[in-house]
């Protein structure tokens, strides 16, 4: 039989070229095989039974590709080719030297990596799949907002982006203080950076204290001041009652904020009264891509035994995660107490969604569910414009460029954290946060393409793709927690210190066979074999029960109809009280 023959592609993927090859696994060592390029994905098998080895790699993965040795290169497998993702893993394959043999699948992996380096279209908009239900419809603002409890007689919902001339990075529905007019909101943009103007992410429904966010204000060397932006805010504060002081949470390093003046940003002075300023230490972009590049070099292909902690803490990735989550514990308890907060770095789009979303999911429950945590991330990443297309780089050769950073992967990856510290508190599992990273990059869905939602208009991205989410919520069971508790009211305060947080080695160790053969927690597999056999002995209760019934049907054909339907109820009511022990 044919090598490639049973590889199932998806409907709209096409094979491109397949060749014989030789995989240089990092774990086996030389492998032979055979490799199929499609528009999609590039997948590997191996032809030795024995050495049972199949890679199946999305190209919007792949970040760079490189000629390994040259036609003159001695030693045997160095002429090939190096191929670097951005999922935490690197492939090298080798091929003959003679006849230019890896001319064709070079440029076809070029081709189709970055396909809009060389004006072809991403493979989202091939993607011919179809799902029951439509993800792009699990989100809808106005709804989210009702939700909240808006629009009230402190807060209104304004149209005044729906042509995306305000600000073209934010969303067409906005919710901003009731007092103040359209052209307040006119002035308060020309003072914000691109025009991200304060508007309300969430509001607390006890006490009516919010959550809102922006971009630095444009203050410059000079010390600019906007009477109409100082005002704004006050607006801001004085929509809740109990708000003396409006806290300003400035994400950056205090230096960081200072130098930016220098660009024509800056942060909130003392000319704003009623207001304290609070600086969150959070590294820039740059800081943060280094971080995980240095972490990379420690856990791949092999991990770093000897010094596994001294190497672990000098990429400072973890230093870096308790940073993020403890600015959000700040920005949560300042709300749970009763004030206003406002949220912002310098455009508003990395650190302050890393903070407002995370901030929003030790608030609300709601967005702990699946459904609900499907709609954080439409609302405050994808709807208020994290630059996904820059930061991810899809399509893009240009691996080099100073835009891309794994901002998202690093909210992910506190979520994750949360997750650990609060096992019962999310009805979502690790296997969502491992498929939302993974098509982060993969291009087989629109979700996190282009970098806001102007240009997912213009490239008519809801009607021509598909939604991560419509596979998501075709098959619910896979991304639910077993172990989940719904608690309404709780709000959850994770521990930020070092000595409780972890390194995520499902996500980023999984690549080496040794882990990935624990995955599993044994807790949560034997925890979902003994609700299997629940649903098992309850389906059996019901056929007895049914039996039973018909049998005293035929028995007593004049009994009254009262007390037929009083014992035909169902296992699942007779049985609320059984419970699976662990």
């Amino acid at each position: 039989m044919e090598l490639l023959a049973d590889v199932s592609l998806l409907p709209g993927e096409d094979r491109i070229t397949d060749q014989e090859i030789i995989y240089m696994c990092p774990f086996s060592g030389a492998v032979k095989g055979k490799v199929l390029i499609t528009n999609y994905r590039l997948y590997f098998k191996s032809s030795d039974a024995e050495v049972p080895v199949a890679l199946d790699v999305p190209l919007g993965v792949i970040s760079r590709v490189e000629k390994m040795g040259g036609a003159s290169s001695r030693g045997e497998n160095s002429y090939g080719l190096d191929i670097t993702c951005k999922d935490m893993r690197n492939l090298r394959f080798a091929l003959k030297q003679e006849g230019h043999s890896r001319r064709g699948i070079f440029e076809t992996l070029f081709r189709f990596a970055f396909p809009l380096s060389h004006g072809l279209p991403l493979f989202a908009y091939s993607n011919q799949e179809k799902y029951a239900e439509n993800g792009w419809n699990i989100y809808k603002a106005m709804e989210e907002f009702r939700r909240q409890g808006l629009p009230n007689n402190k807060w209104r919902i304004t149209f005044i982006n729906r042509s995306y001339e305000l600000c073209d990075t934010y969303p067409t529905v906005l919710a901003v203080p009731f007092k103040c007019k359209e052209d307040d909101l006119k002035r308060v943009a020309a003072f914000r950076s691109r025009g991200r103007i304060p508007v309300l992410s969430w509001i607390h429904r006890e006490n009516q204290a919010v959550i809102v966010r922006c971009s630095q204000p444009l203050v410059g060397m000079s010390g600019k001041r906007n009477k109409d932006d100082e005002r704004y805010l006050d607006l801001i504060r004085e929509a809740n009652d109990t708000t003396k002081k409006l806290t300003i949470y400035d994400a950056r390093p205090n230096v960081n904020a200072v130098a930016n003046k220098a660009t024509g940003g800056g942060y909130e002075g003392d000319e704003y009264l009623n207001a304290e300023l609070v600086f969150l230490d959070i590294q820039n972009i740059h800081v943060m891509r280094e971080s995980l590049k240095k972490l990379k070099d420690i856990v791949y292909p092999h991990v770093e035994e000897s010094h596994w902690l001294s190497s672990l803490e000098s990429t400072h990735w973890l230093e870096h995660i308790k940073l993020v989550l403890s600015g959000a514990i700040q920005v949560a308890d300042k709300v749970c107490s009763g004030n206003s907060v406002l949220v912002h770095c310098s455009d508003g789009w990395d650190r302050t969604a890393q903070l407002t979303s995370l901030a929003m999911l030790m608030l609300d429950s709601h967005y702990r569910t699946l459904r609900g945590f499907q709609v954080l991330i439409e609302k405050e990443w994808i709807s208020f414009g994290h630059k996904f297309a820059s930061r991810i780089g899809h399509g893009d050769k240009n691996h080099a460029d100073q835009d891309r950073s794994p901002i998202f992967v690093q909210f992910i990856d506190c979520v994750w954290q949360m997750t650990r510290q609060f096992p019962t508190a999310f009805e979502f599992n690790e296997h969502l946060l491992l498929t939302i990273l993974d098509h982060l990059y993969s291009c087989r869905f629109g979700t996190f393409l282009y970098n806001c939602e102007s240009a997912r208009d213009l490239h008519e991205l809801r009607t021509k793709t598909v939604s991560l989410w419509s596979l998501v919520n075709s098959k619910m069971d896979i991304y639910l927690n077993p172990f989940y508790t719904p608690e309404s009211g709780q709000v959850l305060y994770p521990v930020a210190s070092m000595r409780h947080l972890e390194l995520w080695v499902t996500y980023y160790i999984r690549w080496n066979p040794r882990i990935r053969h624990q995955q599993q927690s044994p807790v949560e597999q034997r925890y979902k074999e003994l609700l299997a056999l629940r649903e098992e002995y309850l389906k059996k209760l019901e056929q007895l029960q049914l039996s039973d019934t018909s049998s005293s049907c035929q028995l007593a054909n004049s009994s009254t109809p009262n007390t037929t339907s009083s014992t035909a109820s169902t296992p699942s009511q007779q049985y609320t009280h059984l419970h699976t022990p662990l």
